[in-house]
């Protein structure tokens, strides 16, 4: 028997309305449909979602609506599969506004025996929150992005369809010294992110890529026209800034309301530790729908310092990208420098290593920790820049310092591309050589990216069963690979893909092991894939505990618990164990 808790949400009028009656009557009003013709699917499902008493034709988008094609192509962040042959495209998309929505999508689904996808920001690496094998709708959450903030008691309710742009300038909106620490990419959407971990991108399962670092960049107090990649031909984003100090998004959530299988609006005293630990790192695309985040906020200073040191990869380069790996993950929690590593033009003959950094404080204060443990690095006092840290979020995020902070409120990329991305954990500083041979194979190929985000600090302090994100202590830092390219085409595709397979496979000996680990918000199929609606534990081991180590037993315990009949399922979704 379908039922809903009578909880007295007090998020947002949105999430407030529960509409028991209405989803009973809908219930009691549709039989079960064994064979409905592919045709008439559409109509069928639309009739389903409404009811006499509520008309939500507005939220739904069907292929012939004007607003279809518009919804879908900004739910895909990666090309590749825009103009696929090879994927069904959804039999039509709810833009649910409220909590009876996505319920009612949830029950229509059973009845027709259709696939959910559910996209909060669209940044899954291979396209999971919006691509699938059978037919299937897209909830997309745009329209549930409200976000409450509580001065008093340092915390937000965020809704799953806002971006973290929004949440940042929401933050900043209200207060100077108050922050949160999640990825870099403005347009991210934090229902993924913060299911998958909440380091790099996301999507109800993970990210995406951008646009270039230029060759040289000033430094000297305004911003570069360009400075991170992320999520448009432009930033590359990893682990937020925070993580050293704050660890990730997911250690900073205590509450959450949660739509599961059967239509149950959950908080998290109702839904019980074990679900409220799976949906904090584990996927929550796995269990159920995300409606809302309750956040811990963390306190920042007035005055943050960043600086990009660009150096070559040549011998000197080299041997300072050698020592970072020592430090990094050694030095005070204020400070976070990462390592981005790329060949970006065909004129460029040699590849750049740009050491990008936040450091939650004054330049005065910075500058002799670094000479104390980088000295190589040769830092100085005009490579810094004092800001705010709402200043230091556009900085990251590849904008002007005199951009209006509402830059950080668009929703869509301005540059899209075709993609793929890999990831690792490295435990042990690399040779020198291995530096010069992901050089060598950089060299190969243009709109090739290494992101080297260091770890120590917060992530050490954090036990690894602590959340299902188990990549903890022993971590010096995390890879991330992406290349880029602009044309379509098979061929196309599979040139890129198979150097970027090159460059993974030479790493192997110089990454964790045992199993090599990768993490979920950078989605890799090529890990390994779950066979149908079929696949078993042992089988799901084989990619899931590159994922999740130790923690993939529970999590699949959890499944069988709260999705016995495996209804929310994908390629990489949790397997059920008893």
């Amino acid at each position: 028997m379908f039922h809903i808790l009578n909880l007295q949400i007090k998020l947002t009028p949105k999430i407030m309305a529960s509409h028991i009656l209405h989803l009973l009557l809908l219930l009691l009003s549709i039989s079960l449909a064994n064979c409905i013709q592919a045709r008439t699917l559409v109509k069928h499902f639309a009739h389903c979602m409404s009811t006499k008493h509520i008309n939500i034709s507005k939220q739904i988008h069907t292929p012939n609506s004007p607003s279809y094609s518009t919804l879908l192509q900004s739910a895909q962040q990666n090309l590749r599969w825009i103009n696929s042959s090879k994927t069904l495209k959804p039999i039509l998309i709810v833009t649910p506004s409220i909590a009876y929505h996505v319920q009612a999508a949830i029950v229509c689904s059973k009845i027709h025996a259709v696939q959910i996808r559910v996209k909060s920001g669209g940044h899954d690496y291979e396209g999971l929150s919006y691509l699938c094998k059978t037919p299937f709708v897209i909830i997309d959450l745009v329209n549930l992005n409200s976000i409450t903030i509580d001065l008093q008691q340092e915390t937000a309710w965020v809704e799953a369809g806002a971006t973290l742009g929004e949440l940042y300038y929401s933050i900043a909106k209200k207060s100077p010294t108050l922050g949160f620490p999640g990825g870099l990419c403005p347009s991210v959407g934090v229902g993924g992110h913060f299911s998958g971990g909440g380091f790099g991108r996301g999507g109800h399962g993970s990210g995406r890529p951008g646009r270039p670092v230029p060759a040289r960049l000033s430094g000297t107090g305004n911003f570069p026209s360009r400075l991170s990649i992320g999520t448009g031909p432009g930033q590359v984003c990893g682990f937020g800034t925070l993580l050293r100090k704050h660890g990730l998004a997911a250690d900073n959530v205590v509450d959450a309301y949660f739509i599961d299988v059967n239509g149950n609006i959950l908080n998290r005293e109702s839904m019980g530790e074990d679900l409220f630990w799976a949906i904090r790192g584990g996927g929550g695309a796995s269990f159920g729908i995300i409606l809302a985040w309750k956040i811990k906020l963390v306190q920042v200073p007035p005055v943050v310092t960043v600086f990009t040191i660009h150096k070559n990869l040549d011998r000197e380069g080299i041997k300072t990208v050698h020592k970072w790996q020592h430090v990094a993950s050694k030095l005070p929690d204020d400070i976070f420098i990462r390592i981005i590593i790329q060949h970006y033009d065909e004129r460029q003959t040699m590849v750049d290593a740009i050491f990008n950094s936040l450091f939650l404080g004054k330049t005065s204060d910075l500058l002799p920790v670094v000479s104390n443990y980088f000295p190589g690095l040769g830092l100085l006092e005009k490579d810094c820049t004092e800001m705010s840290w709402i200043e230091s979020v556009l900085y990251f995020g590849g904008f002007k310092r005199d951009d209006a902070w509402e830059v950080l409120l668009a929703r869509t990329v301005q540059y899209k591309s075709y993609f793929k991305g890999k990831s690792d954990f490295v435990e042990n500083p690399m040779p020198e050589s291995a530096l010069e041979g992901i050089r060598d194979r950089l060299l190969e190929k243009t709109s090739v990216f290494l992101i080297m985000d260091p770890f120590g600090g917060a992530m050490d302090r954090v036990p690894e069963d602590d959340i299902p994100f188990p990549h903890r202590k022993g971590n010096l830092f995390s890879i991330q690979y992406l290349v880029q390219w602009r044309a379509d085409g098979d061929e196309e595709t599979r040139k890129h893909v198979e150097w970027i397979e090159r460059v993974y496979e030479f790493m192997k000996p110089h990454v964790s092991r045992s199993p090599r680990r990768a993490y979920l918000n950078y989605r890799d199929l090529d890990l390994g894939v779950n066979v149908k609606d079929n696949t078993s534990y042992e089988e799901a081991m084989v990619w899931g505990r590159k994922y999740f180590k130790g923690n993939l037993e529970r999590l699949a315990k959890v499944k069988k618990q709260v999705d016995p009949g495996n209804f929310f399922r994908n390629e990489q979704s949790i397997p059920l164990l008893s």
